[in-house]
């Protein structure tokens, strides 16, 4: 059964931000990761929040560490793999008679393996939580922010959104869509005051790669992974100064340079190869993430009774 929670700002235990605005930023994942940093960034430039996330214990984690600079933090516990999950996370913020003026679309996951080997369920989740939801959260508040002309709406895409990935077809097609899907509306917005950001990370160091049985993969294994703080920082700079899109890190930007000039089929090789296993010897492969709110919504993910 999923809840809803309001966390209430503790005065006494806080000084109250003398920064802060009658604004609210809604983000989707902001308990890990990416989501995690975004949220931070927003708290401290005095947004008052709104996160949505699938663990409990983390939300309360998380709200009890923003408020501590100085913003409101309220909780929505939905699981947006849920069909019905992105619809009920609109009414409840109506409800509460909270304006969105930021929407971070963070949440998704990806699924390592061959399309006809990984069930179709899974398949159909994935589109769900990274297409679905975020097209569902996008027109609910979009319409509100065209009513005020005022916002700006976040979405996560990935620096493989300009590939074909073998063994990891769903995420990279999802990611594509939400490029162009979020190139598309910008530039359909361009004369009003909202604006809409496409950013795209590359290989980054939170809990994606568990959740996507990738741990094992030259991809998680061979390569550096970025500073999901740093990325955050990225994709907040360019949110709030109105860019259309961002690629985080010149490392990606330079790969996604090489990327348009590359046929199709070598850029799917080159990502086949990266899903393969790694050839490193046991004891150097990487474990558990070292951005430590990852690693806490993993604990706290293995705890709650699985639905």
């Amino acid at each position: 059964m999923e809840h809803i929670f309001s966390a209430v700002t503790k005065q006494s235990t806080m000084e109250k931000n003398k920064n802060k605005k009658d604004q609210y930023a809604l983000v989707t994942g902001g308990t890990s990761g990416i989501g995690y940093e975004i949220a931070k960034l927003l708290a401290k430039d005095g947004y008052n929040l709104v996160l949505v996330a699938r663990s409990n214990e983390r939300l309360l984690e998380a709200s009890d560490e923003f408020q501590q600079l100085g913003v409101d933090v309220h909780l929505i516990d939905k699981d947006l793999f849920d069909p019905a999950a992105a619809r009920e996370v609109f009414q409840e913020v109506k409800a509460k008679n909270i304006t969105v003026d930021v929407l971070i679309n963070n949440a998704a996951q990806g699924q390592k393996g061959a399309f006809h080997d990984v069930p179709l369920e899974r398949h159909l989740e994935l589109i769900q939580l990274n297409i679905t939801s975020l097209i569902t959260l996008t027109r609910l508040f979009l319409g509100e922010m065209v009513s005020r002309n005022h916002g700006k709406i976040l979405n996560l895409a990935s620096v493989v959104s300009k590939t074909p990935a073998p063994e990891f077809s769903i995420y990279a097609a999802s990611k594509a869509f939400v490029l162009s899907f979020s190139e598309a509306i910008a530039h359909e917005l361009e004369e009003t005051g909202i604006t809409i950001t496409a950013l795209l990370p590359g290989r980054t160091d939170t809990d994606f790669f568990f959740k996507a049985d990738m741990t094992e993969t030259k991809e998680f294994q061979d390569h550096q992974l970025a500073d999901p703080a740093v990325v955050a920082k990225d994709g907040y700079d360019a949110l709030m100064s109105g860019k259309s899109r961002v690629i985080s890190g010149l490392q990606n930007k330079a790969m996604v340079g090489m990327m348009n000039t590359m046929p199709d089929a070598s850029n799917a090789e080159k990502m086949h190869k990266n899903m393969q296993p790694t050839e490193k010897p046991a004891d150097e492969r990487r474990g558990r993430p070292t951005h430590a709110a990852s690693e806490k919504e993993r604990d706290a993910l293995d705890k709650e009774p699985q639905q």
